[in-house]
């Protein structure tokens, strides 16, 4: 791929929108949803993961699958689709995978020692009493997440999507009118702060 130096960066057969780029050390790793090419819906494959070289973003180079919808307990059957992920890295060093399994409304965690390497369920974003966020009717709709670790801090953000149909999160009634963000302690799993909500679908946070 190194005469390919313009968009688009990937091949032409390989579909990985909402593409989240990081860099770790000296290359750049690119995470996001697996698109299956002539199928009507949206993220049917595993999670792969492409990199390059900081200093030249036209050699990149494929990592291979990084973690498999199959692995997480709550998809042993691979019924559901694996959502926007992003990944960073915590405060022992190794690399934290979050995700979201299309309208169940809960936030997984996988991790890994290297950027790019075979990921491994850790868990699911839960409270410190050991609620698992999103199992609880009231609660914000888990969708897309974010997350920012700087400072000592972990940042989880999700956004938001239109009214979840009720069978979809397990009979839980969710709310999605905002886009909302949590603080998680230094295990990256555990929320410790919030969630808040940040920007509303519409008017203000809480209107």
């Amino acid at each position: 791929m190194k005469r390919q130096i313009c968009n688009p960066y990937l091949p032409s057969w390989e579909y990985v929108p909402d593409g989240e780029p990081h860099l770790f050390g000296e290359r750049v790793y690119v995470y996001g949803s697996h698109d299956r090419f002539g199928t009507p819906m949206f993220c049917l494959n595993d999670y792969v993961c492409w990199s390059a070289p900081a200093d030249d973003l036209s050699d990149w180079r494929y990592e291979g699958v990084i973690y498999r919808r199959r692995q997480a307990p709550a998809n042993r059957l691979g019924l559901r689709s694996l959502y926007a992920p992003d990944v960073c890295q915590g405060q022992d060093g190794r690399y934290y995978l979050y995700y979201a399994f299309d309208f169940l409304g809960r936030i997984g965690v996988a991790v890994c020692d290297t950027p790019a390497e075979q990921y491994e369920y850790y868990g699911t974003v839960h409270f410190a009493d050991g609620h698992v966020w999103g199992t609880r009717s009231g609660e914000p709709f888990a969708f897309d997440p974010g997350v920012l670790a700087e400072n000592g801090k972990v940042h989880l953000l999700s956004g938001f999507a239109t009214k979840v149909p009720f069978p979809a999160t397990r009979f839980h009634q969710l709310i999605c009118r905002a886009g909302v963000m949590a603080e998680l302690v230094p295990d990256m799993v555990t929320i410790t702060k919030g969630p808040v909500e940040l920007f509303p679908t519409k008017g203000r946070p809480g209107a």
